[in-house]
């Protein structure tokens, strides 16, 4: 036995496998229902394939929690879930979802690798990280054949390499700018999709949704990323890129209860983190001020909706906490 099985989880251990435990349970709600409604086979064959690794995966983590005396985290079950509701999204929304589902499960396991240091650990989220990859292809065939995967813009490929040699290359604050760089294309791009999916998600969930103050703040959450979307795109428009475009990934007009409001809340809060990640990172990698300056203004912004989406999830008692350092405070009193 690899004694290294013993030792003590780490807390960036401890957070790894309690995320991923929380997000696969969630995730299998929403894909069972997805599973219920889909119509095209090719479809189906690959909400199948990202349903068995949610499955697996949580099968994985009760079993080592058991056996690490580790308390088994709540999460979502059936109960979160409306089988007989009719289908709400369109077969090529499942495809962008999962393709962008995808993305962020691959960079959620890349950083638990880099962080685990027990064997069995890092066994475990190199198996997420494969079954995200495997997803991500599966998802992006399809839609290619399918003649509805979306490319990043295209440019001419550079005579030669090239250098700064004037300040001018960090950009102003207004007026006339430099052209776009590949990376600021890059994340520009991204942050265009995702905010695509998650409107088209806060359009569906806020016709599902029972509470008021829930519906609220998906409205909220609509505007906020149609706004963004804007932004984002004019930039583009700016520098003669054309704007990125989406296919029709259609909401249905059904308004019975499909999810549970505590499982729409957890998933929107969770878009939101990785929204606020995504901004945190382009403006890592855009030099040009009027960029930067726009991505921190809308960071500020979505990290205040998220604040807000945490308030009313801790009132209706749906927040579960990760684990967390004793309160010494507490523990003194």
């Amino acid at each position: 036995m690899d004694r290294d099985h013993d030792a003590q989880l780490t807390s960036a251990e401890m957070a790894g496998l309690w995320g991923q435990y929380i997000n696969d349970t969630a995730a299998r709600s929403v894909l069972a229902h997805f599973l219920m409604t889909v119509e095209d086979s090719q479809v189906r064959l690959v909400l199948e394939l990202a349903f068995s690794s949610c499955k697996n995966h949580i099968e994985f983590l009760q079993g080592f929690f058991e056996q690490a005396t580790f308390p088994i985290p709540v999460g979502f079950s059936k109960k979160d879930v409306n089988l007989q509701a009719p289908r709400l999204f369109s077969d090529l929304f499942y495809l962008s979802y999962l393709k962008n589902m995808s993305i962020l499960g691959m960079t959620a396991s890349t950083l638990a690798i880099g962080l685990a240091a027990r064997s069995d650990v890092v066994s475990f989220h190199k198996k997420v990280l494969a079954d995200a990859v495997k997803l991500h292809k599966a998802a992006k065939e399809v839609m290619m054949e399918k003649g509805v995967y979306v490319r990043p813009p295209y440019i001419s490929t550079p005579d030669e390499v090239d250098f700064a040699t004037k300040q001018s290359f960090l950009g102003k604050l207004w007026g006339d700018q430099r052209p776009l760089t590949t990376v600021e294309m890059t994340h520009l791009f991204l942050n265009i999709e995702t905010n695509v999916v998650g409107k088209q998600m806060m359009v569906a969930f806020t016709q599902v949704a029972k509470r008021k103050k829930v519906k609220e703040f998906l409205v909220r959450g609509k505007e906020i990323a149609e706004k963004h979307v804007n932004i984002f795109s004019q930039i583009q428009l700016d520098d003669d890129i054309p704007a990125t475009m989406s296919w029709d990934t259609a909401v249905t007009d059904s308004t019975v209860p499909t999810f549970s409001d505590k499982l729409i809340m957890f998933h929107v809060t969770a878009m939101i983190a990785a929204g606020i990640g995504n901004y945190g990172t382009a403006i890592s990698v855009s030099p040009r001020k009027d960029i930067g300056i726009k991505y921190s203004r809308l960071l500020m912004e979505i990290s205040l909706y998220a604040e807000d989406g945490a308030n009313i999830m801790i009132d209706h008692g749906w927040l579960e906490k990760p684990p967390h350092a004793p309160d010494r405070n507490q523990l003194v009193k």
